[in-house]
């Protein structure tokens, strides 16, 4: 069996990186991790979101979406890490998504074409319930509506005071917000928390492959350059074996991912276990790779001018979201030994 993404979803992953190139860069990145004042969501990238489907890429076509798959939400989500591109894109896509899974007719009717168009801007929580403290709320203090539990449920919760919170990873930005009751998600079962659960560990380890790939593609093309005893640092056999290693792993979590993402979207009976493996995969290697591309650029790999911090800092956070892999290759071990 030949399994990899279809024409159809190689050229979406294409339109997201072009762009990416083209318009919104590593320059500008940087404006906004150079920025720890501003709320981190440039118009222009919101813009492009919403008109190139990349928001409304789970949302229902009723509800003006593309009703695609979580294949082709990974596969944004890929390109997005790789350009390490800032923006609330997974919040509000996770948001449509508890929305959609657990919603009224009437609650998706009012959210879903909106979080779709990019009218409104949504974030998802799983840390601490409703009524409470959520903290660490990726775009909670902008986010027009926040999905947060409430004991067993979930709840819409809108107009939450929020107060700032700094984050080591200049490209998110992060509050905690003092939320009320909230609006309940009638459809909130354990099983749909679970399904929740799964999408957004597969969105961000997919984020985290892309960060892999790119820190090692860059470091791979900066070591063919760099000479040291007038030969390029990249033939030296202890670099070369590294990287090779890097390379192997970084093809295995996007592999992992992949699967990860068409089991969830199929209902396979190993979807948890594809998830687990895909998280704690890709954790490990986007950690393994930005490192390795701090330390093989050389001293310029270590100045707060070279681009190494955005990906190193990026995939340090993500790698402990929705489960580190610590706790994943213990679920692992828990499905695959203790059943």
């Amino acid at each position: 069996m030949f399994f990899a993404p279809t024409e159809d979803q190689r050229e979406f992953g294409a339109a997201v990186r072009g762009y990416l190139a083209d318009r919104f860069d590593l320059e500008a990145v940087r404006a906004v991790v150079e920025d720890p004042a501003g709320d981190g969501h440039p118009a222009s990238l919101w813009k492009a979101a919403a008109e190139q489907g990349w928001l409304a890429v789970l949302v229902p076509e009723e509800h003006d979406g593309l009703g695609l798959g979580l294949v082709e939400a990974q596969v944004i989500a890929r390109e997005l890490g790789a350009g390490a591109a800032p923006g609330p894109w997974r919040g509000t896509v996770l948001a449509a998504e508890a929305i959609r899974l657990a919603g009224s007719d009437e609650q998706q009717a009012a959210w879903l074409p909106r979080l779709a168009g990019g009218d409104a801007v949504g974030a998802l929580t799983l840390r601490g319930s409703a009524p409470g403290t959520l903290p660490t709320v990726e775009y909670g203090e902008i986010a027009d509506v926040v999905v947060a539990r409430s004991g067993d449920g979930l709840v819409l919760v809108e107009g939450a005071p929020a107060t700032r919170q700094g984050s080591y990873d200049g490209t998110v930005r992060l509050a905690a917000l003092e939320a009320g009751a909230g609006q309940a998600l009638p459809g909130a079962s354990a099983e749909v928390l679970d399904e929740l659960a799964a999408r957004a560990t597969v969105l961000a380890a997919a984020d985290l492959v892309g960060i892999a790939r790119e820190a090692l593609s860059r470091t791979v093309a900066y070591d063919r350059e760099r000479q040291q005893f007038g030969v390029p640092v990249g033939s030296f056999q202890v670099i070369k074996h590294a990287l090779a290693d890097l390379h192997i792993g970084v093809t295995m979590a996007e592999h992992a991912v992949l699967y990860a993402a068409h089991a969830v979207d199929t209902g396979l009976p190993d979807a948890p276990l594809a998830v687990s493996v895909a998280k704690a995969k890709a954790g490990d290697v986007a950690v393994d790779a930005t490192a390795a591309m701090i330390q093989y650029h050389g001293g310029i790999g270590y100045t707060w001018e070279h681009e190494s911090h955005f990906y190193y800092k990026r995939a340090k956070r993500l790698a402990g979201q929705f489960g580190d892999s610590a706790a994943h290759r213990g679920r692992i071990a828990d499905l695959t030994i203790t059943g």
